[in-house]
C-alpha cells in the first residue's frame, strides 16, 4: 500500500489521497481494532496497483494507479466493497476535488456528494529554508521524543488533545515500530514540569522528499498560547533539515474545524485541494 502511494506521489504529488504516514498511523494507533476492517491488494507481479481498506460497517478508503482508473480493476474494487459492506448501512468513500476519472465512476455506481457530507482541506507547504520558529514562554522548549523515556508523556499529550482517544502506550509502541516513524521527527513542546504541552508527529517519505504532519494536537490545559503553531514550525524545520522539499497536512471542513485550518494557514500552508465524501444509500 505504501509503495503505491510513493509511486502516486512521484506521478501526481501533492494531489494524492493518502500519504505513507496515513497508512502507518491508521493501522497502528489503536490496538485490538483488527476486526473492524479488512484490506485487499491488487498486484501486477510484485507491484501493488490498487488497494482497498474497508472499515466496518460500510466505509471505504482506496487508491489505484492512474492506469487502472478507467479499467475493469476500478469496478472490481468497488464491487468488492459492495460485497463486504453491511446491507442496511449507507456506503461512504472519498475523492479529491476535482477528479474527472474517479468521481464519474463513483457517480455511475450510485454514489453522490450531497450538502452536509464530510470534507477535508488538503494543504501543502513548500520548504525553502525560510522556516522560522516562534519563541516560547520561559521554561518551555521544543524537542523531539526520546522513545526510551518519553512514551508515557507522549501518549498523555495525545489523549489530552483528542477527547475519547483510544491511543494507549501499547498502541503507541506499535506506532514507533511502523515505517516510516522516526523519533527524531516526533516533535513536542515540553513544559517546565517535564510534561508535554503540544505535539506534532511527522511522517517522512524520503523517496519523494515529502513529510506529513499527522496528528497535530495541543494539551487542553495549554491551548490558545501558540504552542501548536510553534510545534508545526519546528516540525517543518526538522523536515527541511532531513532533506524534505514539501510538507502536507489535512484539516476537517466543518465549521468546528476552522481553528485547525486557521492554524495551518497562519503557519504558511496553502490549500491545494479538497477531499469530499461520496455516499450511496443502503
Amino acid at each position: 500500500m505504501q509503495s503505491l502511494q510513493q509511486e502516486l506521489w512521484r506521478l501526481e504529488g501533492p494531489r494524492v489521497l493518502t500519504h505513507v504516514g496515513d497508512l502507518a498511523w491508521g493501522a497502528t494507533m489503536h490496538t485490538g481494532r483488527e476486526e473492524e476492517w479488512e484490506r485487499r491488494l491488487w498486484l501486477d507481479g510484485d507491484r501493488c496497483v490498487a488497494w482497498a481498506w474497508f472499515r466496518r460497517p460500510a466505509a471505504l478508503d482506496y487508491d489505484l494507479h492512474p492506469d487502472h482508473l478507467h479499467g475493469d480493476l476500478h469496478g472490481e474494487l468497488l464491487d468488492w466493497f459492495e460485497s463486504v459492506a453491511e446491507a442496511e448501512v449507507p456506503r461512504t468513500t472519498f475523492a479529491l476535488e476535482p477528479d474527472d476519472e474517479r468521481i464519474p465512476m463513483l457517480q455511475e455506481r450510485g454514489f453522490a456528494h450531497t450538502a452536509g457530507s464530510a470534507s477535508y482541506v488538503y494543504y501543502v507547504y513548500e520548504l525553502d529554508g525560510s522556516e522560522a520558529v516562534r519563541e516560547l514562554p520561559e521554561g518551555f522548549r521544543l524537542r523531539t521524543v526520546d522513545p526510551a523515556r518519553d512514551l508515557h508523556a507522549r501518549v498523555e499529550v495525545h489523549r489530552a488533545a483528542w477527547t475519547n482517544s483510544r491511543v494507549s502506550e501499547e498502541s503507541y509502541r506499535n506506532v514507533m515500530q511502523a515505517w516510516p516513524y522516526r523519533a527524531d521527527l516526533d516533535c513536542v513542546v515540553e513544559a517546565p514540569d517535564g510534561s508535554f504541552a503540544a505535539s506534532v508527529l511527522c511522517w517522512y517519505d524520503d523517496e519523494n522528499r515529502v513529510g506529513e504532519l499527522e496528528p497535530v494536537g495541543t494539551h487542553r490545559d495549554h491551548r490558545r498560547r501558540g504552542f501548536a503553531a510553534a510545534a508545526c514550525q519546528y516540525a517543518l524545520r526538522r523536515l527541511r533539515e532531513e532533506g524534505a522539499s514539501h510538507a502536507i497536512v489535512y484539516a476537517g471542513g466543518r465549521v468546528e474545524d476552522e481553528p485547525a485550518r486557521s492554524l495551518y494557514e497562519t503557519v504558511g500552508f496553502r490549500q491545494h485541494s479538497r477531499v469530499i465524501e461520496f455516499r450511496k444509500a443502503a
